[in-house]
């Protein structure tokens, strides 16, 4: 089979070996006589797997025995900006957002819409091709009327990335890894909570997981949310309150173990910047040609983006590349120029292959 050079942003590449999986238990789920898009939430097939796909993903991260629950929610991380807010930003409280990009703008507005929230950094003032120093800012939070500060890990559409996080103490952080989560070995546990659409790294769309400490977790026992809105109902339920994404969970299980056979968070963080690293020297090695959007300490590896010299070139690059076997390479519709989402299911020669095509383009149209 001839596999496309898979650059989209998400729903992104998934490995070749996952999707065979799902295609082979398609049909028949575990000798049941039945695919398990059929299959009762309530049976002991379901509700086996989605505890297991649980624990892979804590093991993963290191949190199995820390405290922590995960959560399978729907709607992806824009439900999460709303119920975030509905769940931790009781009366009395401020949620206060550090703004890196379009995604963290929209989570702080969201909040807005449900009880008082503040921008605590800001990097919109440079075009978001600076990060503001969250360093700083978290680290000046105090307790008092703080219910959390929340940070966006990493901007998919601009291409920028937070490469540490402070202790906060007393206060919950709460991060948005839809796009970088397993992509990089942090200190989870500075995370009071963070959340992450499946259809970067971890599967496709359908599903979010919500990773949530247990302490937390008692604290949101708001009981003016709705009960399908809150995350204890999730937790006391486990995740199947009501009828979950249950095939969109299951393909995140086997996500999970190709991750795991890879070698886990610590192997993904090394090919992410080693893939990186080739688009990079496309872009920095263009005499130009090639623009990066965001300033280089602040540069994603999971989100390349760049300019060429005028949008005409830009069209002409994105149709080249596409005839050529490369998808997904326009930048996002509300800021254009290029973006190459090199996600976990991206492998190494694609990039290579994508920095040759660069390097091509640029002496022919250069």
């Amino acid at each position: 089979m001839d596999r496309t050079y898979n650059f989209n942003p998400g729903p992104a590449a998934l490995p070749l070996e996952v999707l065979e999986q799902g295609r082979d238990s398609f049909v028949d789920y575990g000798g049941q006589g039945m695919s398990l898009l059929e299959m009762s939430h309530r049976s002991k097939p379901v509700e086996g797997m989605i505890a297991e796909t649980e624990r892979q993903l804590l093991e993963l991260i290191g949190l199995r025995d820390a405290g922590y629950r995960v959560l399978f929610m729907s709607g992806g991380a824009s439900a999460q900006f709303a119920l975030l807010a509905m769940n931790l930003l009781t009366a009395g409280k401020v949620g206060r957002y550090v703004l890196s990009g379009s995604f963290s703008e929209k989570a702080y507005e969201e909040a807005l819409t449900v009880g008082a929230a503040e921008v605590l950094a800001s990097g919109k003032a440079t075009g978001w091709a600076k990060l503001p120093d969250v360093e700083a800012a978290l680290a000046s939070l105090t307790e008092g009327d703080t219910a959390y500060a929340h940070v966006t890990t990493n901007n998919t559409i601009e291409g920028s990335q937070f490469k540490t996080f402070p202790d906060t103490g007393g206060i919950p952080l709460i991060g948005d890894m839809t796009s970088d989560i397993l992509s990089r070995q942090i200190d989870w546990k500075r995370f009071a909570m963070f959340y992450a659409g499946a259809q970067k790294n971890l599967g496709p769309a359908g599903v979010t997981a919500v990773v949530i400490r247990e302490d937390l977790l008692a604290a949101a026992a708001n009981a003016k949310v709705p009960a399908i809105f809150r995350y204890a109902t999730y937790a006391s339920n486990n995740s199947l309150y009501n009828t979950p994404p249950v095939h969109s969970i299951y393909m995140m299980k086997l996500m999970l173990a190709w991750t795991a056979r890879e070698g886990g968070v610590a192997a993904m963080e090394t090919r992410s910047a080693e893939k990186a690293a080739m688009l990079y020297e496309a872009i920095d090695g263009s005499g130009g040609f090639y623009r990066g959007i965001v300033e280089k300490p602040d540069r994603s590896a999971m989100n390349a983006t760049w300019r060429l010299p005028d949008e005409a070139l830009e069209k002409a690059f994105v149709q080249e590349a596409q005839a050529a076997g490369f998808a997904g390479l326009a930048g996002h519709r509300s800021v254009g120029g290029i973006r190459a989402s090199i996600y976990n299911g991206v492998p190494v020669e694609a990039c290579r292959a994508l920095a040759g095509f660069m390097n091509d383009f640029r002496k022919r149209r250069g």
